[in-house]
């Protein structure tokens, strides 16, 4: 699993490379900012995805003295950088757009063709390296992958968009349509890192699982116990792709010990295979006595 992730970051770290020296290039010779602005958020995307890659290098790493319940929280920490990163070439974008809107500076038109092309093939090239990392995250519950490849689509849409505004410019020499398509890709970005945040700081404060998955344990637990055994304090976390959960199960007291125990690794194995990553503390306790 984490070869597939670092080979699916490793992806993104050379595509980001190459769209982030193509765009500056055009974006100079053009003199757009939208085109500058996309070579910004690029820049950040490579830095993101240089982060997520050894993020997900880190998290994979298994327990050790220091971290004895691993390392998955790296992760959600590259996740958290990453949204920060967003916010500050967020507000780089909007601030020379502002400059270029108030200054009325044209656009050399000479390179508008070029910088059309450019966009274009930016939007594509993101939308085939964010789908296979929207896939190698889902298939190993990856965060920071995710992050990335929310990255890279929203990407798509702003490469586009500004495509779109240069060859308006282009046709009726309204170069005010510039600095205002990267404004809206700002707020594109601006969206997309408070999204990411909130997914990825949750867990750094040990939020419980999504509720399907507290459902599917209940549900589990449920159908193996007997009808009179009762369970409390059922706690649930997660750490990157990895979770934690633990509860109390009371039994009968003349249960022998092997009776509970099997029952224990019947009910830890069921949950294994409904929900991945999981580990699973079971603590038995006596029911209490009627009198």
């Amino acid at each position: 699993m984490l070869h597939r992730k670092a080979k699916a970051a490793r992806l993104s770290i050379y595509s980001n490379s190459f769209l982030v020296v193509m765009n500056l290039i055009v974006g100079i010779i053009s003199g757009s900012v939208s085109i500058l602005s996309e070579a910004i958020h690029t820049l950040v995307d490579l830095i993101a995805s240089s982060i997520a890659f050894f993020s997900v290098k880190i998290s994979d790493s298994p327990p050790d003295k220091e971290h004895p319940y691993g390392h998955g929280k790296f992760e959600n920490i590259s996740g958290v950088t990453e949204a920060i990163l967003i916010f500050v070439a967020s507000g780089l974008i909007i601030y020379h757009a502002l400059i270029q809107l108030t200054s009325e500076t044209a656009i050399n038109h000479t390179g508008i063709t070029l910088g059309f092309i450019v966009m274009m093939i930016s939007a594509i090239i993101d939308m085939v390296v964010s789908r296979h990392l929207y896939k190698v995250a889902k298939e190993t519950d990856s965060i920071a992958l995710k992050a990335d490849a929310l990255h890279l689509s929203v990407h798509v849409y702003t490469s586009f968009g500004v495509g779109v505004s240069l060859a308006v410019i282009y046709f009726t020499g309204w170069d005010f349509l510039d600095p205002v398509a990267a404004i809206v890709v700002a707020a594109f970005i601006l969206k997309e890192a408070f999204e990411i945040l909130l997914e990825a700081f949750k867990p750094l404060t040990d939020n419980s699982l999504p509720e399907d998955e507290l459902n599917t344990i209940t549900k589990i637990i449920d159908n193996n116990k007997e009808p009179h055994m009762l369970y409390h304090m059922v706690r649930t976390r997660k750490a990157g792709s990895n979770r934690e959960l633990d509860f109390h199960l009371e039994v009968p007291g003349e249960m022998s010990v092997k009776s509970s125990h099997d029952l224990c690794d019947k009910i830890e194995l069921e949950l294994k295979k409904s929900i991945s990553n999981i580990v699973v503390t079971i603590h038995i306790e006596p029911l209490p006595e009627k009198n």
